[in-house]
């Protein structure tokens, strides 16, 4: 796809529905004169501005055109997109760009330099206000790439979408040609900024796909659509799909639904959003696998928590919190990722996810699908840190750690058939899922082909949740 007006147009026009785009701003052009500016024709100051509908849902959108003074930004340039999101946020609807920019426009220097904090400062009054989504069609460098970053969800076109804070030539000991730092892959795996990767076509549709789950705004106390699927229909085969858990959350959605959030980054922490009775529920699941269309498995995990994994399911959480999407967790963990890089990192990022459980007032609803053992289970979503109903399905263990292992540390030096013994008496005792619900920190026991009947029945008693303590004069009586 070219970088031209009619690619910047066409991208709008391919994004909403037929003929619902209404452009804001058209006859907008630069200011500035300094340099021959005057001399140069700057067409709606390189970037296309308006809202229209996808799927019926109202939108707000930019397109920058990298025809125009190769889409930089300046003054005017800033100001429309600091005004689309002001409607957004007086109309309570998502806001959308579609990133195609070679940077500050040198021409405006200090002009450049305010136009950028301007659109900094929209995006963090927008947030948490209405949903924002970028994608990135051409170059997003320097200062801009903070503008995907401040986003809740962003795309790259796999071909041409370029992000960068410094270029890879620019980094010392490196460069294009031996690790393209700015290319979609190193960012959708390294960066965590990044959804998805694919072409314009493919992100486009993939953004519809995204808009058509979420609430236009944080006032909308979720967002509900029709649920046409049976709320007691039983997925057989559910225990097979235990590794990869996004085979299980697709599984029990309303018409097999999942759109997968960060797809390519820390793959054994798995967040998106799925549908219940109609209900849009965040999803946040261990992964131990990833299987291919043919079944076979094509990557492996441990099933530990890594500081990517968590910081991913930290921010996802934070955001269905802000918007009132309930959450619902699949536990299957056993420690901690081991390595230098994790001990760096990962002590921050398990207490960013610890928070972001603990304090989400939305309705929390945890199944625990295989081991739960150790600190890390009662980070990932437990009744001791505030989900409001835990389950388990049969034949899964929660204990602090595995069985043989407790036993091997108890019993120290002892004999083998001493450890057989102690390790049989410590998994009844203390690892048992039905240890865990004598003490009330399971709440049911349920089959897997059930699952879907219980989530959605469980997300139903708490549809009405309030937070805090209730609110009364006195005491009746």
């Amino acid at each position: 796809m070219s970088n031209s007006t009619n690619s910047a147009r066409q991208r709008i026009s391919s994004l909403l529905d037929q003929q619902s785009f209404m452009e804001i701003g058209a006859m907008v052009t630069a200011r500035n004169t300094d340099f021959d500016l005057s001399q140069s024709d700057t067409p709606s100051d390189g970037v296309i501005t308006g809202y229209g509908l996808i799927d019926g849902n109202l939108v707000y959108v930019y397109s920058q055109d990298a025809s125009v003074l190769r889409g930089t930004i300046g003054e005017m340039h800033s100001k429309k997109i600091a005004s689309i999101y002001q409607m957004a946020m007086k109309m309570g609807a998502p806001v959308i760009g579609l990133i195609d920019c070679a940077g500050m426009r040198l021409q405006e220097s200090v002009d450049a330099l305010n136009s950028f904090g301007e659109i900094y400062a929209a995006q963090v009054a927008a947030s948490g206000v209405v949903p924002q989504i970028s994608a990135v069609f051409g170059s997003c460098g320097g200062g801009l790439a903070a503008v995907p970053a401040l986003s809740d969800f962003a795309y790259i076109e796999k071909e041409h979408g370029r992000v960068f804070v410094n270029s890879p030539n620019a980094i010392q000991g490196n460069h294009v040609g031996k690790c393209d730092t700015a290319g979609a892959e190193y960012q959708e795996s390294h960066t965590g900024c990044i959804d998805g990767v694919g072409t314009a076509e493919e992100i486009l549709a993939e953004i519809r796909g995204l808009v058509c789950v979420l609430p236009g705004n944080n006032a909308e106390c979720g967002r509900e659509d029709e649920c046409v699927d049976d709320l007691n229909r039983k997925c057989e085969n559910l225990a097979g799909c235990k590794e990869d858990t996004r085979l299980a959350l697709a599984n029990i959605s309303d018409g097999s639904l999942f759109v997968e959030t960060k797809k390519g980054f820390a793959k054994n922490m798995v967040t998106g959003f799925i549908k219940l009775n109609g209900r849009t529920i965040g999803a946040v699941a261990n992964a131990t696998a990833i299987y291919d269309e043919n079944g076979k498995k094509a990557e492996g995990f441990e099933a530990a928590l890594t500081a990517r994994g968590c910081n991913k399911a930290a921010e996802f959480v934070n955001f269905c919190d802000a918007f009132d999407i309930p959450v619902l967790s699949l536990t299957n963990v056993e420690g901690f990722g081991a390595s230098e890089c994790s001990e760096k990192n990962l002590p921050k990022a398990m207490a960013r996810m610890t928070a972001a459980f603990a304090g989400a007032t939305v309705p929390k609803v945890n199944i625990i699908i295989g081991n739960a053992y150790g600190s890390a289970y009662v980070m990932m979503n437990s009744k001791s840190i505030g989900a409001d109903l835990v389950y388990a399905w049969e034949g899964s263990k929660v204990g602090m750690m595995d069985a043989a292992l407790a036993a091997k540390i108890m019993y120290e030096g002892q004999p083998a058939d001493v450890i057989a013994e102690k390790t049989k008496a410590y998994q009844k005792l203390q690892s048992s899922v039905e240890t865990a619900a004598r003490r009330g920190q399971v709440d049911l026991i349920i089959a897997p082909e059930d699952t879907r009947k219980y989530a959605a029945a469980a997300f139903e008693m708490l549809y009405t949740k309030g937070t805090g303590e209730p609110v009364k004069k006195h005491a009746a009586k």
